[in-house]
């Protein structure tokens, strides 16, 4: 009777029995962390409409660029080395702090499970979603710097960074010997190693490019609100990814990652849309309402995987708030963080780290910890290690390439838009226009072929 019951389980439940498995691939653990990668990926262009909608007709297509710029270029460096610097074992004690080349060029990371890492996940799956956390971060630095920066300054200060900057930081609270994950930190989905390390950089080279040149105060209202209220959408719905796809599993704490990523910016936007509504403007507006929720799901970001539904609310809610607040004090200090990325995500970002030490819960995460004093303090090491890490170290970076090219562009580009002066196109046509601002019969200035096939 025992032999029978014993053969019995063992036809009902292999398969459970094979998900449970460390070290073996799951097909559904797989499914969820591919597609949340294809989600994560969908936010960079997201960004950049994002972007794009908020600034200045005749800087949209540039501001669009760096965004772009950012998933190749980083895309190329994260499999060549910066993966392997964020997640191989570093050599001895340094490990702790940064990663070796055991996985440079992607050697060894394949099919095959990385029991570390993702215990049921292919490792090149794992690599794929920890890609698209690397390009959108430098992304968001642009937000700070556009209208005024160069392409090649840009590009260069980005391939330094991401792989100087960024790739430490994901060592630091992400990679098993990391000395903030050792401590007990917890960061489900990037709160330091994305939004706090952009915002960090994002700061230190806006006060080192200046304010943009012609602006009475440092702000201007957005050329294309739908641009922006598109692009808010389409990073909400890749956000769903960035924090579920976090579990690394098909399982109950990425459906609570998921429900958190609705709730917690839904919260925010509602706070910032009501308080316009009654307290500033008499007007609730589409730029706040996509800004609060984009405050709501930078906060929600290192919680998402720790807290409650109900508690991701009230953080989203605070930190709509927080970040509203920061946006209206940020041009009386005369500073041109040009979209407010400090003001949002490094707002945002802080507040979401430091409640995480507040309102996580191992009924949530058993593998997290409770909130306490202790949590609250080693989260607030976090916080302020990343800011120090990356602002120090951008600053740095920033001096080395204005040794090789000019950072801000040139007085007449800022003046007639860089849209033409550094990508040669232009988003928007009169019926008498060309690509170049000017009359089809009009001298045209140099540019790539394909632009001149399209002026004429």
């Amino acid at each position: 009777m025992r032999k029978l019951l014993a053969l019995a389980l063992a036809l009902v439940a292999p398969a459970t029995a094979l998900a449970a498995a460390p070290g073996t691939v799951d097909s559904g653990d797989t499914a969820l962390v591919l597609v949340s990668a294809g989600l994560v990926l969908l936010m960079t262009p997201g960004l950049a409409f994002f972007y794009g909608g908020l600034v200045r007709a005749k800087n949209v297509v540039h501001t669009m660029i760096l965004s772009l710029a950012c998933m190749a270029l980083v895309g190329v460096l994260w499999g060549l080395v910066s993966y392997s610097l964020a997640f191989a074992p570093g050599p001895g004690a340094l490990d702790r702090f940064v990663g070796g080349l055991g996985f440079a060029g992607l050697r060894g990371v394949g099919g095959e499970v990385a029991k570390d890492l993702a215990p049921t996940v292919p490792h090149g799956a794992f690599m794929l979603f920890q890609a698209m956390f690397a390009v959108i971060t430098p992304a968001l630095i642009s937000g700070a710097i556009v209208e005024r920066v160069r392409v090649k300054a840009f590009l260069l200060f980005v391939a330094v960074w991401s792989v100087v900057v960024y790739t430490p930081v994901a060592h630091w609270v992400w990679a098993p010997g990391g000395w903030l994950r050792q401590l007990g930190a917890l960061d489900f989905a990037g709160g330091t190693v994305v939004h706090i390390n952009a915002a960090a950089a994002a700061l230190v080279f806006a006060i080192v490019l200046g304010r943009r040149r012609g602006l009475r105060v440092p702000t201007v209202l957005p050329h294309n609100v739908p641009f922006a209220i598109l692009g808010a959408g389409l990073l909400w719905f890749g956000w769903l990814g960035f924090n579920g796809g976090s579990a690394l599993a098909a399982n109950g704490l990425a459906a609570t990652a998921f429900a958190n990523t609705f709730f917690a910016p839904a919260a925010a936007s509602l706070a910032w849309g009501l308080a316009e509504l009654f307290f500033f403007h008499g007007k609730m507006s589409g730029v706040g309402l996509a800004s609060g929720a984009v405050a709501g799901l930078v906060a929600v970001t290192p919680a998402a995987g720790f807290v409650t539904p109900l508690a991701s609310m009230g953080l989203g809610a605070v930190a709509g708030l927080a970040s509203l607040l920061a946006v209206r004090v940020r041009p009386r200090l005369g500073l041109d963080d040009a979209l407010d990325v400090f003001a949002v995500h490094g707002v945002a970002a802080t507040l979401g780290a430091l409640l995480t030490g507040v309102l996580a819960t191992r009924a949530v995460n058993p593998d997290g910890a409770d909130g306490s004093l202790r949590l609250l303090g080693v989260q607030l090491l976090g916080v302020a290690a990343t800011y120090a890490w990356s602002g120090g170290l951008s600053y740095g970076i920033l001096r080395l390439v204005a040794l090789v090219t000019p950072l801000r562009s040139d007085e007449q580009d800022e003046w007639s838009g860089l849209d033409i002066a550094e990508s040669g196109e232009r988003a928007y046509l009169n019926a008498d226009e060309s690509a170049f601002g000017q009359r089809p019969d009009a001298p045209r200035p140099h540019a790539p072929e394909l632009h001149r096939a399209t002026a004429e």
